[in-house]
């Protein structure tokens, strides 16, 4: 399993951890992931997605699972968010 956000992308970023002799050693930068269950209004069921806490907050500040997805580009979605954004469209424009 991939270490990246299933809503923004965001994934592992590598650096230098720097020593106070300046020796550089190679590190990894990991997004602090969790696996949360949210609700979508859109179409009355719950989803579980492994999400950055930086997602959570943004999911929260644009209104729900529904509102978010609807506005995120899609490149950043993995496969399984776009698939249920294009669920959200499709259900949305029917109802």
């Amino acid at each position: 399993m991939s270490r990246r956000c299933d809503l923004t992308g965001k994934a592992a970023l590598t650096g230098h951890k720097v020593s106070h002799s300046n020796i550089k050693t190679k590190r990894r930068f990991l997004p602090n992931l969790c696996q949360v269950t949210m609700m979508s209004e859109a179409l009355n069921r719950r989803v579980r997605l492994r999400v950055s806490a930086n997602a959570l907050r943004s999911v929260d500040h644009r209104g729900g699972l529904d509102a978010f997805l609807r506005k995120a580009a899609d490149r950043d979605l993995s496969p399984k968010a776009l698939a249920l954004k294009r669920e959200i469209v499709k259900a949305t424009a029917a109802g």
